[in-house]
């Protein structure tokens, strides 16, 4: 028989019956499945990649394409200082970052814009990634690239019609009938690209509650911007200069990374929910 060396710390007593069972509890509750599997996907590392590769891929090409708007070349800039519900003051210095001469579209050569065009690829096929670790899919094969390019094409043409929404007249009804318009054009933006880069590997009836989580999140955002992001732009601007505007701006898209992939998996979890009540009906029946 061998004797516990001198010193030794016995171990730790047991914790109380009653907080294994809030444990086990709090694990099997959608709160405690969200964050397990959040955890498991690595929600917030891939929320700063998708925020890195929008500034640095996808936001050229959005400004560019703003660019083409008739009236102005601040169309981008504009939809950005609404996205994020900005102030005046702070809408300013938006668009002084992110605002570009009409003349840009005429000075880019066609290698540019190529060049532009792949690195707007990378983000769908990022946002691709990370709707498969979400759905438990194996990587989609090569020669389904092409949903990249029709998915870049939708969200383009997403943000221009963001950006030339038109607003009736009103002081009420006017802001009103353009916060619907986005709110629908979010939702079926989000679940057509679910659908998109998927492959049609999810049925549409089980992207419909990830795409709902993704707009309600994305307004709540917006609130939540209004409040932090607005006030630290104004801030940081006259601290930093056009770099505070732009760490500001990047802070707002991991928020907005959070938020598209906490929207899927929200909506994967009322999927599984809802299949799981399915079959245990089924059973008892």
């Amino acid at each position: 028989m061998t004797e516990k060396p001198s010193g030794a710390e016995p171990p730790p007593p047991p914790p109380p019956r009653w907080f294994q069972r809030l444990d086990r509890w709090l694990r099997a509750s959608p709160l405690g499945l969200g964050w397990t599997r959040g955890r498991d996907m690595e929600l917030m590392h891939r929320s700063m990649g998708f925020a890195a590769l929008g500034f640095l891929t996808l936001v050229p090409v959005l400004v560019l394409v703003a660019a083409a708007e008739p009236d102005s070349g601040q169309g981008f800039a504009r939809w950005l200082g609404q996205a994020i519900g900005v102030t005046r003051e702070s809408q300013t210095q938006v668009e002084k970052l992110f605002g570009v001469p009409d003349t840009a579209l005429q000075r880019t050569t066609a290698f540019g814009l190529a060049a532009l065009a792949v690195f707007g690829l990378t983000f769908g096929s990022a946002l691709q990634t990370g709707y498969e670790k979400v759905w438990d899919l194996p990587t989609a094969r090569w020669h389904t690239m092409w949903r990249h390019v029709v998915f870049l094409a939708l969200l383009v043409l997403a943000v221009l019609g963001f950006t030339n929404t038109p607003s009736p007249d009103g002081p009420v009804v006017g802001p009103l009938v353009v916060v619907v318009l986005d709110v629908i054009g979010t939702f079926l933006f989000f679940w057509i690209a679910q659908r998109l880069l998927l492959g049609g590997r999810v049925r549409w009836s089980a992207l419909l509650p990830g795409a709902a989580a993704t707009t309600i999140g994305l307004l709540g955002l917006r609130g939540f911007s209004q409040l932090v992001f607005s006030p630290l732009i104004a801030s940081s601007a006259v601290t930093y200069g056009p770099f505070g505007t732009v760490l500001v701006v990047q802070s707002w898209l991991v928020g907005v990374g959070v938020v598209v992939y906490g929207g899927a998996l929200v909506g994967r979890l009322a999927h599984d929910g809802r299949v799981f009540r399915r079959l245990k009906d089924s059973d008892e029946s």
